[in-house]
């Protein structure tokens, strides 16, 4: 049994197939980035889901990308947590750059890969490797047009009274606001980010409103003067996105591209199916 997976903040994509690539099932974990959760708490959310811990023992290959897996430090408490668990596999762990890059994009093409779902990326791959001239910093400072930046606006602009009085009403019918609860999700519970990032779908659900709306442009520009234009040919590429906030916003990231001369690709939500693609044909 072989595991292709898809790890981001919030959630992680599993999917099981056997040596020819037939699909033997699939399933859902809470997000696995090793800048949110140590090997502990990785092993205990693999071990919540029944399909993964009564197959443990079968499984003989794992592939792994994932959020917060940028450094060697970082990448090796997902190797470790998944090498313990899965005692006869031998484990690849990337971080989720890698992933976007072989769900979205032919080996031999040329793309500039972007990452817009709960935390953000930006990398250029030139068909064979993956080139990056930024390192993140994390979600604290970067993850710049992620759900975790656009949710964080959201509620900020709640807690500075700047928000029209019209979504102030439906925030609140639909989030707990207040400002201890708010306060311990981002300060005292793990995963702050994921946190943050669950206020992004009032966002996209209110995307017409002129002050959301602005939100939405602004952070789309910044992410392209600051991410997508750092490389020198990103005119000449395709943009290729994964991620939800790229897929649900697909209508406004094309136009604000446009806008910039620059033009979109492969856009998709969940990676996990261009994976299991990309490792049936050409692995």
């Amino acid at each position: 049994m072989i595991l292709v997976v898809d790890s981001g903040a919030t959630k992680a994509d599993w999917i099981a197939v056997d040596n020819e690539g037939k699909r033997i099932f699939s399933t859902q974990t809470k997000g696995l980035s090793p800048e949110a959760v140590d090997k502990t708490e990785i092993i205990n959310r693999i071990n919540e889901r029944f399909d993964l811990s009564q197959n443990k023992e079968e499984v003989k290959k794992i592939y792994f990308y994932g959020a917060g897996c940028g450094s060697e430090g970082l990448k090796s408490i997902v190797y470790d947590a998944l090498n313990e668990y899965f005692t006869n596999a031998d484990v690849l762990v990337e971080e989720d750059t890698y992933g976007a890059v072989y769900a979205t994009t032919e080996p031999g093409t040329k793309a500039i890969v972007c990452i817009l779902g709960t935390g953000s990326n930006c990398s250029y791959f030139d068909g064979k490797k993956l080139n990056q001239k930024i390192s993140s910093l994390g979600y604290l400072l970067m993850d710049d047009c992620s759900g975790n930046k656009l949710g964080g606006e959201l509620v900020k602009a709640h807690n500075l009274r700047i928000l029209p009085k019209e979504l102030v009403e439906k925030l609140e019918a639909e989030y707990d606001m207040d400002i201890n609860e708010v306060k311990d999700n981002l300060y005292k519970k793990s995963n702050p980010n994921a946190y943050l990032a669950t206020f992004a779908k009032f966002v996209i659900q209110n995307k017409e409103h002129e002050f959301l709306k602005a939100i939405i442009d602004r952070h789309m520009q910044y992410f392209i003067d600051y991410y997508i234009n750092q490389y020198e040919n990103s005119k000449e590429l395709p943009i290729n996105f994964v991620g939800s906030i790229a897929f649900y916003l697909k209508d406004e990231l094309k136009k604000k591209l446009i806008e910039n001369g620059l033009k979109i690709g492969n856009v998709q939500r969940k990676p996990i199916d261009g994976l299991i693609d990309y490792h049936i044909k050409y692995q």
